[in-house]
């Protein structure tokens, strides 16, 4: 018998924390338990050697059979929902990578709930025509290329009832190409089908296929109309490092800007005028490149071009390596990330070099940080690596910032008794809006509304998509039950959040001037409490030191860590957090006004919180005071929300306006 091997990999909240002490039980398809293990730290367990068949079988388009053996997992973490996976498929020689996605229980929940996710086979070994529908010359398009990170997949047919999912681009490109091909191949046919699987989703953003239709996602993972996803699945370590590689590559027509249409079948039971997928196996042995055989079965003047537009990364790739002896602003960025996340994952070790030069502190922290998220392990960050930290960073500060934020908010046991609908508005939408991304930041298929205070058909969706996961009524109309069952969903979050989030914890950046007394009196916490969590045993600090620091209380009273975004200036963040410029400034250390993308700011939450507003878009005949007569505010408050100095109003200006 061959040999392949299977690890296995337990987090939550996109990966913000990793589940260490996970009982994980592999069985074979008749139910026998083969090998029982748990996770580590970083939530992964050991690399598990399996039995399959011979590699050859997958690599032949004439065998009839499944070319590898299948295994079950059942997966159990305390506090969480369990989740039984069936049907791993093992091959000869690959690695495979089952990622579990835990849900935390909900209050009161006395036993977990199993969800059990089905593999099979690949699309590329099962019979069928596929009718993909597209064009790479439609009339709407977008002006640039761009990589859409995440990503929203539709579990069904365009107008099914079924869930959307949100995951990052590379892990989609990850599960499509592990659930349409063998892993078995040859590189140059796994890289030919990788560029078709990308150019064919990136064509669907470009044209906005689903969107311009009135859609709410990207693509769905119907084969008769896109290509094959299936939620949850296992990835192959092969397809990974391809695809962590070439991400960001498409295959355009010479000469035009939009991602060609690349359309695709097996080539055997199915043809069609695009890709044979079996095809591009018998090019690569004949030693054709990728892009050869990409021209086999598309215009032969294609070509791969790239984009470095990603959405949702707060800093963009550099365009070069970061490695040993590098320095600069770009290798701060990634050793301040770094150092939040291991946070969250102690496996990787602490960066003592000088801020902004790569030594071997870093080195070794980034190689560390490859191998648990399972990339080349080189100790050099290129694109991938680059891509995956700053993923990692945006979820870890986005877990703390929802974390404190619910502090700020007031949220306690209670629930409001309002009944919210489409068109209401106020501070209990706010708390709504709050707990709906909480939700959505545990489960994938649940979307994050905007917590603008306003009761639109993104919050109505994102309701029913609640109650449809909850066992309720989908009706987007939150009364007691919808209520009831978000505080149990909150409080069950509550309870499994790690010690470090729950007691207020923060990294710090040591700059210049910075001594333990002047940060025990910025964050009302003692010097001798900064010694202990962090092991010092004298008070000097150097430029570019992580600290961490105790943060239950701050100078002012509590305060929550805010990620900047775009539009935001401290004058919007202090009144949507019922705080001043003066005190957000004081709390940093800031000596000037300008924001960048990405920063991390410290918020004060001692105040009367966010300002409940809703935005209104100003029509012909509109003027301060009608919009305060109409909506029970006053010109002044309609004013220094909106930081006007004057009464003049334009046509299609979008103004906010207190919603209390």
């Amino acid at each position: 018998m061959a040999t392949g091997y299977l690890i296995i990999q337990a987090r939550t909240a996109h990966d913000a924390l990793p589940l260490g002490g996970v009982q994980i039980w592999i069985m074979d398809r008749q139910g026998n338990h083969i090998h029982s293990v748990t996770t580590d730290e970083s939530g992964e367990t050991e690399r598990i050697a399996l039995e399959t068949l011979d590699r050859s079988l997958s690599l032949d388009p004439n065998f009839s059979g499944t070319p590898f053996i299948a295994y079950d997992v059942l997966a159990a973490a305390g506090g969480f929902n369990s989740f039984h996976i069936v049907g791993i498929p093992i091959l000869d020689g690959e690695t495979a990578i089952q990622p579990i996605e835990f849900i935390p229980m909900q209050k009161a929940q006395r036993t977990p709930t199993v969800t059990e996710i089905q593999i099979g086979a690949p699309a590329v070994s099962i019979a069928g025509e596929r009718y993909q529908m597209g064009s790479d010359t439609d009339s709407r398009v977008l002006r640039q290329v761009a990589i859409p990170n995440p990503i929203t997949v539709h579990l069904g047919r365009p107008a099914a009832d079924a869930s959307n999912v949100r995951v990052s681009f590379p892990d989609y490109v990850k599960n499509v190409a592990s659930s349409e091909i063998y892993p078995t191949w040859p590189d140059a046919a796994l890289r030919a089908n990788i560029y078709a699987i990308i150019t064919f989703a990136l064509n669907r953003i470009f044209t906005e296929w689903y969107r311009s239709r009135g859609y709410s996602f990207d693509i769905t993972n119907n084969t008769a109309y896109d290509q094959y996803f299936i939620y949850g699945r296992n990835t192959y370590e092969s397809i990974s490092l391809i695809v962590d590689e070439i991400f960001n590559e498409f295959i355009r027509r010479r000469g035009q800007s939009a991602p060609y249409f690349t359309s695709f079948c097996n080539g055997t039971t199915a043809t069609c005028s695009g890709l044979s997928q079996w095809g591009t196996v018998t090019l690569a042995d004949q030693g054709r490149t990728p892009l050869q055989i990409l021209r086999s079965y598309y215009p032969k003047d294609i070509e791969i071009a790239e984009t470095n537009i990603i959405t949702g990364v707060l800093s963009s790739y550099p365009g070069t390596a970061l490695r040993t002896g590098s320095t600069g602003l770009d290798v701060q960025t990634i050793q301040t990330y770094l150092g939040r996340i291991r946070r969250n994952y102690p496996a990787i070790p602490a960066i003592t070099d000088k801020a902004g030069v790569f030594g071997e502190s870093t080195r070794a922290a980034v190689a560390k940080f490859q191998s648990v998220f399972n990339l080349l392990s080189d100790g050099i960050v290129g694109k991938a690596t680059w891509n995956k930290i700053s993923y990692l960073y945006t979820s870890v500060a986005r877990l703390a910032e929802l974390d404190s934020e619910g502090t700020s908010l007031g949220i306690g046991t209670v629930p409001p008794s309002s009944v919210l609908r489409t068109g209401s508005s106020g501070q209990d939408v706010i708390t709504l809006q709050y707990l709906l991304n909480v939700a959505a930041e545990f489960n994938s298929a649940l979307p994050a509304p905007k917590q603008d205070g306003n009761f639109g058909r993104e919050t109505q969706q994102a309701v029913a998509a609640f109650q449809r996961a909850a066992g309720l009524q989908p009706d987007g109309i939150v009364g007691p039950l919808t209520w009831q069952a978000l505080y149990n969903m909150y409080l069950g979050v509550d309870n499994v959040l790690p010690p470090d989030i729950n007691a207020g914890v923060t990294e710090y950046v040591v700059r210049p001037g910075d001594t333990l007394w002047m940060l025990a009196q910025r964050y009302g916490t003692t010097v001798d409490a900064i010694k202990k969590l962090n092991g010092l045993t004298s008070d000097n600090l150097s430029i570019g030191q992580i600290l961490r620091i105790p943060t239950a209380e701050s100078a002012g009273g509590s305060y929550f860590e805010y990620v900047v975004r775009s539009g935001d200036t401290l004058w919007t963040l202090a009144q949507r957090y019922g705080a001043t410029v003066d005190a957000i400034k004081n709390l940093n250390g800031l000596s000037g006004s300008n924001l960048s993308i990405g920063q991390v700011l410290k918020i004060p939450s001692a105040g009367t919180g966010p300002i409940p507003y809703f935005e209104y878009t100003v029509r012909s005949g509109d003027t301060l005071w009608r919009l305060a007569q109409r909506y029970g505010a006053t010109v002044d408050a309609i004013k220094s929300l909106n930081g006007l100095n004057g009464d003049n109003l334009s046509i299609g200006q979008v103004l906010r306006i207190p919603g209390a």
